[in-house]
Protein backbone atom coordinates (compact mmCIF):
# COMPACT_ATOMS: atom_id res chain seq x y z
CA UNK A 1 0.00 0.00 0.00
CA UNK A 2 1.47 3.41 -0.70
CA UNK A 3 1.58 5.69 1.95
CA UNK A 4 3.45 8.68 2.82
CA UNK A 5 6.01 9.16 5.71
CA UNK A 6 7.97 11.85 7.27
CA UNK A 7 11.84 10.90 6.16
CA UNK A 8 13.53 14.05 7.88
CA UNK A 9 12.61 17.11 10.25
CA UNK A 10 14.01 20.62 10.55
CA UNK A 11 13.55 23.80 12.66
CA UNK A 12 14.99 27.29 13.01
CA UNK A 13 14.44 29.47 15.83
CA UNK A 14 15.76 33.56 15.91
CA UNK A 15 18.81 33.90 18.14
CA UNK A 16 17.07 36.51 19.98
CA UNK A 17 15.62 35.46 23.25
CA UNK A 18 12.24 37.24 25.03
CA UNK A 19 11.75 36.22 28.57
CA UNK A 20 9.17 36.64 30.86
CA UNK A 21 11.06 39.44 32.75
CA UNK A 22 12.03 41.06 30.17
CA UNK A 23 8.17 41.55 29.47
CA UNK A 24 8.03 42.61 33.05
CA UNK A 25 10.05 45.92 31.21
CA UNK A 26 6.90 46.08 28.26
CA UNK A 27 3.87 45.77 30.09
CA UNK A 28 1.93 45.46 33.57
CA UNK A 29 2.65 41.90 33.78
CA UNK A 30 5.12 39.48 35.95
CA UNK A 31 6.49 36.18 35.52
CA UNK A 32 4.29 34.24 37.85
CA UNK A 33 1.28 35.27 36.19
CA UNK A 34 2.51 34.76 32.77
CA UNK A 35 3.58 31.17 33.56
CA UNK A 36 1.08 30.14 35.74
CA UNK A 37 -1.45 30.76 33.08
CA UNK A 38 -0.11 29.79 30.19
CA UNK A 39 3.42 27.55 30.91
CA UNK A 40 5.54 30.24 28.53
CA UNK A 41 8.53 31.29 30.14
CA UNK A 42 10.53 32.77 27.06
CA UNK A 43 10.58 32.93 23.63
CA UNK A 44 12.13 33.66 20.21
CA UNK A 45 12.37 36.89 18.46
CA UNK A 46 12.75 37.87 14.92
CA UNK A 47 15.48 40.45 14.29
CA UNK A 48 15.28 43.12 11.75
CA UNK A 49 16.68 41.71 8.72
CA UNK A 50 15.21 38.33 9.40
CA UNK A 51 11.34 37.04 7.74
CA UNK A 52 9.09 34.06 8.03
CA UNK A 53 11.33 33.20 4.89
CA UNK A 54 14.55 33.22 6.57
CA UNK A 55 13.42 30.73 9.24
CA UNK A 56 11.29 28.71 7.05
CA UNK A 57 14.05 28.23 4.39
CA UNK A 58 17.20 27.17 6.91
CA UNK A 59 14.61 24.16 8.35
CA UNK A 60 13.68 23.01 5.26
CA UNK A 61 17.70 22.39 4.19
CA UNK A 62 17.94 20.63 7.55
CA UNK A 63 14.91 18.23 7.07
CA UNK A 64 16.32 17.58 3.59
CA UNK A 65 19.86 17.35 5.02
CA UNK A 66 18.66 14.43 7.35
CA UNK A 67 16.10 12.66 4.98
CA UNK A 68 19.12 12.60 2.53
CA UNK A 69 16.75 13.77 -0.04
CA UNK A 70 18.12 15.86 -3.35
CA UNK A 71 16.29 19.12 -3.52
CA UNK A 72 15.82 18.12 -7.35
CA UNK A 73 13.39 15.54 -6.32
CA UNK A 74 10.98 17.52 -4.58
CA UNK A 75 8.42 18.03 -6.38
CA UNK A 76 5.78 19.87 -3.99
CA UNK A 77 6.49 22.53 -1.18
CA UNK A 78 3.59 23.74 0.68
CA UNK A 79 3.63 26.47 3.97
CA UNK A 80 1.74 27.37 6.04
CA UNK A 81 1.51 30.45 7.23
CA UNK A 82 -0.44 33.56 9.01
CA UNK A 83 2.86 35.59 8.39
CA UNK A 84 3.65 35.53 4.90
CA UNK A 85 6.96 37.90 3.61
CA UNK A 86 4.67 38.99 1.65
CA UNK A 87 0.69 39.26 0.33
CA UNK A 88 2.39 38.18 -2.51
CA UNK A 89 4.10 36.60 -4.29
CA UNK A 90 3.49 33.17 -2.15
CA UNK A 91 6.33 32.98 0.18
CA UNK A 92 6.59 29.04 -0.50
CA UNK A 93 8.03 30.69 -4.47
CA UNK A 94 10.51 32.47 -1.71
CA UNK A 95 11.55 29.45 -0.41
CA UNK A 96 11.41 27.19 -3.44
CA UNK A 97 13.79 29.67 -4.91
CA UNK A 98 16.48 29.88 -1.70
CA UNK A 99 16.94 25.79 -1.85
CA UNK A 100 16.67 25.64 -5.57
CA UNK A 101 13.80 23.19 -5.98
CA UNK A 102 13.31 24.04 -9.62
CA UNK A 103 10.82 20.99 -9.95
CA UNK A 104 8.27 21.69 -7.33
CA UNK A 105 4.65 23.47 -7.09
CA UNK A 106 4.50 25.08 -4.47
CA UNK A 107 1.91 27.16 -2.32
CA UNK A 108 0.70 29.10 0.88
CA UNK A 109 -1.54 27.83 2.93
CA UNK A 110 -3.50 29.90 5.77
CA UNK A 111 -5.13 27.92 7.92
CA UNK A 112 -3.50 29.71 11.20
CA UNK A 113 -1.76 27.13 13.91
CA UNK A 114 -3.23 24.22 11.92
CA UNK A 115 -1.36 25.09 8.94
CA UNK A 116 1.13 21.90 9.19
CA UNK A 117 -1.57 19.46 9.65
CA UNK A 118 -3.23 20.77 7.61
CA UNK A 119 -0.61 20.81 5.01
CA UNK A 120 0.81 17.51 6.01
CA UNK A 121 -2.89 16.33 5.09
CA UNK A 122 -2.82 17.73 1.31
CA UNK A 123 0.92 16.45 1.15
CA UNK A 124 -0.61 12.74 2.13
CA UNK A 125 -3.25 12.71 -0.40
CA UNK A 126 -0.78 14.03 -3.23
CA UNK A 127 1.49 11.28 -2.35
CA UNK A 128 -1.09 8.53 -1.50
CA UNK A 129 -2.62 9.23 -5.33
CA UNK A 130 0.54 9.22 -6.69
CA UNK A 131 0.28 12.73 -7.94
CA UNK A 132 3.66 13.35 -5.82
CA UNK A 133 6.58 11.31 -4.65
CA UNK A 134 8.80 13.81 -2.59
CA UNK A 135 7.07 16.50 -0.37
CA UNK A 136 8.49 19.34 1.95
CA UNK A 137 5.45 20.82 4.52
CA UNK A 138 6.46 23.48 6.48
CA UNK A 139 5.33 25.81 9.10
CA UNK A 140 6.94 29.22 9.61
CA UNK A 141 5.47 32.08 11.81
CA UNK A 142 7.31 35.63 12.26
CA UNK A 143 4.48 36.82 14.51
CA UNK A 144 6.20 39.35 16.60
CA UNK A 145 5.61 41.71 13.69
CA UNK A 146 1.77 41.08 13.66
CA UNK A 147 1.52 41.18 17.85
CA UNK A 148 0.38 44.19 19.83
CA UNK A 149 3.28 44.62 22.38
CA UNK A 150 1.15 47.19 24.42
CA UNK A 151 -1.71 43.88 25.06
CA UNK A 152 -0.44 42.34 27.71
CA UNK A 153 -3.17 39.74 27.00
CA UNK A 154 -1.65 38.74 23.86
CA UNK A 155 2.09 39.58 23.86
CA UNK A 156 3.02 37.15 26.29
CA UNK A 157 1.66 34.79 24.23
CA UNK A 158 3.61 34.39 20.21
CA UNK A 159 7.07 33.65 19.20
CA UNK A 160 8.76 33.37 15.93
CA UNK A 161 9.90 29.91 14.35
CA UNK A 162 10.07 27.22 11.63
CA UNK A 163 9.96 23.84 11.52
CA UNK A 164 9.73 21.10 7.91
CA UNK A 165 9.34 17.93 7.78
CA UNK A 166 10.31 15.98 4.34
CA UNK A 167 7.15 13.89 3.47
CA UNK A 168 8.06 10.77 0.67
CA UNK A 169 6.07 7.63 -0.90
CA UNK A 170 6.57 4.61 1.07
CA UNK A 171 5.59 1.29 -0.01
CA UNK A 172 4.60 -0.45 3.82
CA UNK A 173 2.74 -0.46 6.98
CA UNK A 174 4.20 2.70 8.55
CA UNK A 175 4.25 5.99 7.83
CA UNK A 176 1.16 8.68 8.02
CA UNK A 177 -1.90 6.52 8.59
CA UNK A 178 -4.56 9.11 8.43
CA UNK A 179 -5.17 12.68 8.64
CA UNK A 180 -8.36 14.61 10.08
CA UNK A 181 -9.15 18.35 9.22
CA UNK A 182 -11.91 20.14 10.35
CA UNK A 183 -13.19 24.03 10.32
CA UNK A 184 -15.95 25.81 11.85
CA UNK A 185 -16.08 29.19 10.28
CA UNK A 186 -18.68 30.69 12.85
CA UNK A 187 -16.37 31.90 15.50
CA UNK A 188 -13.40 33.62 12.85
CA UNK A 189 -13.73 36.80 15.16
CA UNK A 190 -12.45 35.20 18.09
CA UNK A 191 -9.17 35.22 16.24
CA UNK A 192 -8.10 37.47 13.81
CA UNK A 193 -5.87 40.23 12.04
CA UNK A 194 -8.67 42.75 11.23
CA UNK A 195 -6.05 44.82 8.91
CA UNK A 196 -3.87 43.65 6.03
CA UNK A 197 -6.77 42.56 3.53
CA UNK A 198 -9.75 44.03 1.38
CA UNK A 199 -11.66 44.66 3.89
CA UNK A 200 -9.89 46.76 5.90
CA UNK A 201 -7.16 48.75 3.47
CA UNK A 202 -4.28 50.30 4.33
CA UNK A 203 -4.80 54.09 5.96
CA UNK A 204 -3.70 56.15 8.37
CA UNK A 205 -6.79 56.92 10.19
CA UNK A 206 -8.51 53.98 10.27
CA UNK A 207 -6.27 50.48 10.11
CA UNK A 208 -3.38 52.45 11.59
CA UNK A 209 -4.39 54.67 14.29
CA UNK A 210 -6.40 52.03 15.04
CA UNK A 211 -4.09 49.16 15.37
CA UNK A 212 -5.65 47.23 13.44
CA UNK A 213 -2.45 45.30 11.37
CA UNK A 214 -2.12 43.45 15.23
CA UNK A 215 -3.92 40.39 15.92
CA UNK A 216 -7.33 40.27 18.43
CA UNK A 217 -7.95 37.42 20.25
CA UNK A 218 -10.87 36.39 22.43
CA UNK A 219 -8.80 34.16 24.75
CA UNK A 220 -11.40 32.56 27.45
CA UNK A 221 -13.28 31.73 24.23
CA UNK A 222 -10.31 30.20 22.23
CA UNK A 223 -9.43 28.04 25.23
CA UNK A 224 -13.15 26.33 25.18
CA UNK A 225 -13.40 25.90 21.82
CA UNK A 226 -9.29 24.54 21.35
CA UNK A 227 -9.93 21.96 24.48
CA UNK A 228 -13.15 20.65 22.92
CA UNK A 229 -11.88 20.87 19.08
CA UNK A 230 -8.35 18.94 20.02
CA UNK A 231 -10.23 16.04 21.44
CA UNK A 232 -12.13 15.20 18.60
CA UNK A 233 -9.57 15.50 16.33
CA UNK A 234 -7.53 13.42 18.30
CA UNK A 235 -9.99 10.80 18.80
CA UNK A 236 -11.43 10.84 15.05
CA UNK A 237 -7.48 9.89 14.30
CA UNK A 238 -7.60 6.83 16.67
CA UNK A 239 -11.31 5.99 15.86
CA UNK A 240 -10.29 5.92 12.01
CA UNK A 241 -6.94 3.23 13.02
CA UNK A 242 -8.90 1.39 15.65
CA UNK A 243 -6.19 2.65 18.09
CA UNK A 244 -6.74 3.21 21.65
CA UNK A 245 -4.62 5.72 23.77
CA UNK A 246 -3.06 3.14 25.58
CA UNK A 247 -1.48 2.37 22.14
CA UNK A 248 -0.23 5.95 21.55
CA UNK A 249 3.69 6.53 21.88
CA UNK A 250 4.03 10.52 21.94
CA UNK A 251 1.40 13.12 21.61
CA UNK A 252 2.21 16.00 20.12
CA UNK A 253 0.02 18.98 20.60
CA UNK A 254 -0.46 22.24 19.06
CA UNK A 255 1.89 24.48 21.97
CA UNK A 256 -0.61 27.23 22.31
CA UNK A 257 -1.17 27.22 25.94
CA UNK A 258 -0.22 24.76 28.96
CA UNK A 259 -3.76 24.20 30.14
CA UNK A 260 -4.70 23.56 26.82
CA UNK A 261 -2.35 20.85 26.81
CA UNK A 262 -2.84 19.26 30.25
CA UNK A 263 -6.66 19.31 29.52
CA UNK A 264 -6.39 17.84 26.28
CA UNK A 265 -4.36 15.12 27.16
CA UNK A 266 -6.48 14.43 30.40
CA UNK A 267 -9.85 14.12 28.00
CA UNK A 268 -7.64 11.78 25.91
CA UNK A 269 -6.62 9.57 28.64
CA UNK A 270 -2.61 10.57 28.49
CA UNK A 271 -0.39 10.42 31.03
CA UNK A 272 2.53 13.26 31.12
CA UNK A 273 4.79 10.61 29.84
CA UNK A 274 3.39 10.59 26.63
CA UNK A 275 3.09 14.47 25.90
CA UNK A 276 5.41 16.43 24.36
CA UNK A 277 5.83 19.64 25.46
CA UNK A 278 8.23 22.59 24.53
CA UNK A 279 6.15 25.64 25.30
CA UNK A 280 8.13 27.12 27.85
CA UNK A 281 10.75 27.70 25.69
CA UNK A 282 9.30 28.92 22.44
CA UNK A 283 5.89 30.40 23.47
CA UNK A 284 2.96 29.77 20.24
CA UNK A 285 4.73 29.99 17.43
CA UNK A 286 1.04 29.34 15.30
CA UNK A 287 1.89 26.78 12.24
CA UNK A 288 5.68 26.74 13.00
CA UNK A 289 4.46 24.85 16.81
CA UNK A 290 4.14 21.55 15.83
CA UNK A 291 7.11 20.77 13.55
CA UNK A 292 9.41 22.62 15.91
CA UNK A 293 8.03 20.20 18.23
CA UNK A 294 8.50 17.39 16.10
CA UNK A 295 11.93 18.32 15.40
CA UNK A 296 13.11 18.38 18.70
CA UNK A 297 11.37 15.55 19.76
CA UNK A 298 13.32 13.38 16.63
CA UNK A 299 16.54 14.55 17.10
CA UNK A 300 16.29 13.84 21.03
CA UNK A 301 15.55 10.38 20.60
CA UNK A 302 11.89 10.42 22.15
CA UNK A 303 10.71 8.76 18.96
CA UNK A 304 11.81 5.18 17.50
CA UNK A 305 11.00 2.93 14.75
CA UNK A 306 7.14 1.47 15.32
CA UNK A 307 6.17 4.54 17.47
CA UNK A 308 2.67 5.51 17.13
CA UNK A 309 2.60 9.85 17.32
CA UNK A 310 -0.30 11.47 17.17
CA UNK A 311 -0.10 15.04 16.18
CA UNK A 312 -3.14 17.44 17.61
CA UNK A 313 -3.26 21.21 16.41
CA UNK A 314 -6.30 23.88 16.36
CA UNK A 315 -6.05 27.28 15.29
CA UNK A 316 -8.10 30.65 14.15
CA UNK A 317 -11.03 30.34 11.38
CA UNK A 318 -11.63 27.75 13.71
CA UNK A 319 -9.51 25.11 12.03
CA UNK A 320 -8.49 22.09 13.66
CA UNK A 321 -7.06 18.84 12.64
CA UNK A 322 -4.69 15.82 13.58
CA UNK A 323 -2.69 12.93 12.10
CA UNK A 324 -1.51 9.60 13.51
CA UNK A 325 1.57 8.04 12.06
CA UNK A 326 3.51 5.05 12.64
CA UNK A 327 6.88 6.29 12.69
Amino acid sequence: MLRARITGTGSALPDKILTNADLERMVETNDEWITSRTGIRQRRIAVEGEYTSTFAVAAAQRALEMSGANVDEIDLIILGTVTPDFPFPSTACIIQHEIGAHNAAVFDLSAACSGFVYGLSIADRFISSGKAKKALVIGAEVLSRIVDWSDRNTCILFGDGAGAAVVEAYEGDGGILSTHIFSNGSFWETLYLPGCGSRNPASQQHTIDERLFFLKMEGNDVFKHAVRAMEEAASAALTANGISPDNISLFIPHQANRRIIDATSKRLGLGEDKVFVNLHNYGNTSAASIPIALDEANRSGRMKAGDIILLTAFGGGFTYGSALMRW
